[in-house]
């Protein structure tokens, strides 16, 4: 199998972008579980490494238990922000082999951020586009490249299949 390299930097760059990304929806989790500080723990988790630049356990657990809310949370649009929050987190530890599904790892916090709005919105398919346009117009020359190491993805079948495909193309323009 085949590897890319992946520097600290574009792991930081990364891990920002995600943040970023993230922060836009984690509102809509939020209120529906407003005891809950899993998600935005995450974040702050990923903005922590992105400034110190260390991958720790902490961390990690961070993205697990992003995770476990987003499995807690009966609401569908608040479990897909959780969803991302779980990705952002752990965006810092994907690997550098060239398969789709590390392009999915980058990805997931932006895709599950555009499902999360359509969710939110009665499923409007146009909220979930504008968020991409939004994460497309962000997203920095550094994470461009990174995807442009991988293989492409495939359009898929879901939704969230659309969304992977959709964002990763217009990255690699």
């Amino acid at each position: 199998m085949d590897e890319v390299a992946i520097s600290d930097e574009d792991r930081r760059l990364l891990g920002r972008w995600a943040a970023d990304c993230v922060e836009r929806a984690l509102p809509l989790f939020e209120a529906r579980a407003a005891g809950d500080t899993r998600p935005r723990e995450a974040i702050e988790g990923i903005r922590t490494f992105v400034r110190e630049g260390k991958r720790t356990g902490r961390l990690r657990s961070l993205a697990w238990a992003a995770h476990a809310a987003a499995r807690a949370v009966d609401d569908p649009a608040a479990a897909a922000a959780a969803r991302a929050a779980c990705y952002a987190a752990a965006s810092p530890y994907i690997h550098p082999l060239a398969t789709p599904h590390q392009s999915k790892h980058a990805l997931g916090p932006a895709v599950h951020v555009a499902r999360a709005r359509e969710l939110a919105s009665g499923d409007d398919t146009g909220v979930g586009d504008e968020e991409l346009r939004w994460a497309i117009e962000h997203a920095p020359d550094e994470v461009r490249e990174l995807l442009r190491r991988m293989p492409a993805r495939s359009p898929g079948r879901s939704r969230l299949d659309t969304l992977y495909h959709r964002l990763d193309a217009a990255l690699r323009r």
